[in-house]
């Protein structure tokens, strides 16, 4: 639980939280040699808003595959297996949950994708997982754990998703890493989906482009020294924010990304959930981060969230530069 988290702290230098890279064994996970182009990358649609504020989310798979996402990554040589959705659910007010609204779908969501996820990890194989809300990535993550993997996460993301039920506001795509850290007021069955419990510790998170922190948020952040590349960092040099996020990905056997479209400026790319009118990155910035830490050996899998395909002005215009992104970073 929270309270009984450990921490390398003699390894710790200013600015930095990287772990020995003996502190995690992976003598139960093998080393990938395999290239990028000659594995095998997995689509696992996640068609579900029911984490969210509101609908749009879980249109989001279907408006990748129609736009051509398939064809693209198999332009650049990829073998690509389509599993299509493997959960669906529209986002409802749910008045039985006030603080964990639609937490039922939630779970079944997220349990679906780990299945999905575990087979693939395992077989030395990667995923793309397309949302949907951010709960999502629960089930990437715990998918992952239960193929054994050591796994090092890049929370490319607006927000911290680090707030507790009893202290949010209903949605639990707000909820996220709280509930992969298991911090205090949880959802049993949400941090709990994984083999482990907490199914991450801090030294396993790093946040990349975070900008929205409430106070208790940062209150966690700052206690548990969890790595953190805000925003203004990543607009400010972002080739140096990347090479840092990859550096700090580099030591685990298995480094996911989980990337939250309004981490991009909405303005100049109006695709997310949230229409916050906040200066974020381009999606070329983001595209360079992305293609930047699935060049690592260790990269496994992309969980992609919060796409509204509803707000692009323009859904094939917009949709054909999101697909020319993941192709080119995960070809």
């Amino acid at each position: 639980m929270f309270g009984a988290w450990r921490f390398a702290a003699a390894s710790r230098h200013r600015g930095r939280n990287f772990l020995p890279f003996d502190t995690f064994s992976s003598r139960d996970y093998p080393k990938w040699s395999v290239k990028l182009a000659a594995r095998v990358l997995n689509l696992i649609g996640a068609a579900t808003s029911a984490g969210a504020y509101a609908p749009g989310q879980e249109q989001a798979p279907a408006a990748f595959r129609r736009h051509g996402l398939a064809e693209a990554l198999a332009s650049r040589g990829r073998a690509v297996r389509d599993h299509g959705d493997v959960a669906s659910f529209r986002w409802r007010p749910d008045a039985s949950r006030p603080q964990a609204m639609n937490l039922d779908a939630v779970r079944q969501a997220c349990e679906q994708v780990a299945g999905r996820v575990t087979t693939a990890i395992a077989a030395q194989e990667d995923v793309l997982v397309l949302g949907g809300d951010c709960t999502v990535e629960l089930g990437t993550v715990a998918g992952a754990k239960a193929a054994g993997a050591q796994v090092g996460l890049v929370y490319i993301d607006f927000d911290a998703d680090l707030n507790a039920p009893v202290t949010s506001d209903g949605a639990l795509d707000w909820t996220g890493v709280a509930h992969l850290l298991d911090i205090p007021g949880c959802e049993p069955s949400l941090a709990g989906l994984g083999p482990t419990r907490p199914m991450l510790t801090p030294e396993q998170l790093l946040y990349f482009g975070v900008e929205n922190i409430t106070p208790p948020e940062a209150a966690v952040i700052r206690d548990h020294a969890i790595e953190v590349i805000s925003r203004a960092d990543a607009l400010s040099d972002i080739e140096a924010a990347a090479a840092r996020a990859a550096e700090w990905a580099a030591q685990f056997d298995c480094v996911l990304v989980h990337f939250d479209v309004d981490a991009l400026s909405y303005i100049e790319f109006p695709i997310a959930e949230n229409v916050r009118r906040c200066d974020g990155l381009t999606l070329e910035q983001a595209a360079f981060v992305l293609k930047r830490l699935a060049a690592l050996p260790q990269w496994r899998g992309l969980t992609i969230t919060e796409v509204s395909p509803d707000h692009a002005p323009d859904e094939a215009a917009a949709f054909a530069r999101l697909n020319e992104v993941l192709a080119d970073a995960l070809g």
